[in-house]
């Protein structure tokens, strides 16, 4: 699906205007009258909301925290179905695809902005909001650029380089992160990479052109050599025997970001401060860089307005407010969510990022990095339940409880059952 092409918002004077098929009309509504706001957990949306309403006192609004990604995104499928709807709701990006594929449930966000409205944020996550008719639904707020954190101090006892840079010059392929682990397993005797499924395949497997669709909406996974070279790379990475073996979000993971049971873990800029709390006592240790490769993205997050909403006009003034790629920036000092608008992340408070934690490493300019590098492809419906058919596959397989020889089919056919169970 092609980008909207259009002017920066924050930049061009946003005009309200009517819309269609809605509960209410922004152009007739009154902004400041009480907007019932749906969010998920753990994205910081409450301070947002308080920076709202210090710029907009005179307004109202009932933020309801509803659950997990997941959780938020069935709530919203229900009421959708026929129940009440909030007037504004924060979409994780796995769980957009479902609702693009339904862009009659909400608000064309042009109706409000103009059909220029999408410039000036990045274009895939623009794409990943426009529906086949080109309605625009869900204005990109936040990206998951990924980066991969180490410990310094661990690879300078094996005799690797510690710069972020050198490290990135030293991983450039997966092939060469691959024979990096052999080297550092070899020197300590102990694992080098957390697992082989979210922080080498799930990296791997978003800097292909195409995945688990193609851009006519087919299904392709079972076929598409990108992504089964992606599944590869993490079989290879478990027999060079460089894997602890812990999954992410397992009760093990934690301890082991504090207690060196691994060197290496994945770093989206959404989990940056999930590591710091884990294992405050590494402080200085860990470094960040880039992937090898190209860069990645996981997670991020939009905004939609239902098209049964009954203040779309409130809604419509927190995101013209909030959203701009100044308000972005904003957000991102307040909370180190990363913007989803080009200019923020061109921006020195963006690019010059960097975290005593960490070292100092470049953490701005390596996220900002990898999603401006990041390629877009077509997401499906299924591809959530898809991408965690491959994800178990592999956990089963460092269970072992599948053997590497099997792990893809083993895959490909729990894809299978996911597609057709959906």
């Amino acid at each position: 699906m092609p980008a909207i092409t259009v002017a920066t918002l924050g930049v061009v004077a946003l005009t309200l205007t009517a819309c269609s098929g809605g509960g209410g009309s922004p152009k007739d509504g009154d902004p400041n009258a009480q907007f019932e706001f749906w969010s998920f957990t753990g994205i910081g949306q409450k301070d947002a909301v308080n920076a709202y309403l210090e710029k907009k006192p005179d307004a109202k609004v009932k933020l309801s925290e509803v659950g997990s990604t997941t959780e938020t995104a069935t709530a919203l499928t229900a009421a959708l179905a026929g129940g009440k709807v909030p007037d504004l709701v924060l979409i994780q990006g796995d769980d957009l695809p479902k609702f693009v594929a339904n862009p009659g449930n909400f608000i064309d966000l042009r109706t409000l902005g103009g059909d220029d409205l999408g410039e000036g944020y990045l274009d895939w996550a623009v794409d990943a909001s426009t529906a086949e008719d080109g309605s625009f639904i869900c204005l990109p707020t936040d990206v998951g650029g990924l980066g991969l954190a180490y410990r310094a101090d661990l690879f300078e006892k094996a005799g690797l380089p510690t710069d972020p840079d050198e490290v990135a010059a030293a991983w450039s392929t997966w092939d060469d992160f691959i024979a990096l682990g052999e080297k550092y397993t070899e020197a300590t005797g102990e694992p080098f990479v957390d697992n082989v499924s979210t922080t080498i395949f799930f990296a791997a497997v978003n800097q292909v052109s195409q995945k688990y669709y193609s851009a006519d909406g087919k299904t392709i996974y079972a076929d598409n050599p990108e992504v089964k070279d992606a599944f590869q790379v993490g079989v290879d990475a478990y027999e060079a025997g460089i894997s602890a073996h812990i999954d992410a979000w397992s009760t093990g993971w934690g301890p082991g970001k504090a207690n060196g049971a691994f060197a290496v873990t994945t770093a989206p800029s959404w989990i940056l401060s999930g590591l710091k709390n884990d294992a405050p006592d590494t402080a200085g240790k860990w470094r960040v860089t880039s992937l090898p490769g190209i860069g990645g993205n996981w997670g991020g997050s939009c905004l939609a307005i239902p098209a049964r909403a009954k203040n779309p006009a409130g809604a419509w003034q927190y995101i013209q407010t909030m959203q701009s790629p100044e308000g972005q920036i904003e957000h991102f000092e307040r909370s180190g969510t990363f913007p989803a608008a080009d200019a923020a992340l061109e921006s020195d408070a963006v690019k010059g990022y960097t975290d005593e934690f960490f070292g100092d490493s470049p953490i701005g300019r390596v996220i900002s990095d990898s999603v401006l590098n990041f390629r877009s492809f077509y997401n499906g419906p299924d591809t959530s339940a898809i991408g965690g058919a491959f994800l178990n596959a592999l956990i089963a397989m460092e269970a072992g409880n599948t053997a590497p020889a099997d792990a893809w089919q083993t895959g490909v056919d729990a894809a299978d059952q996911a597609v057709a169970g959906g």
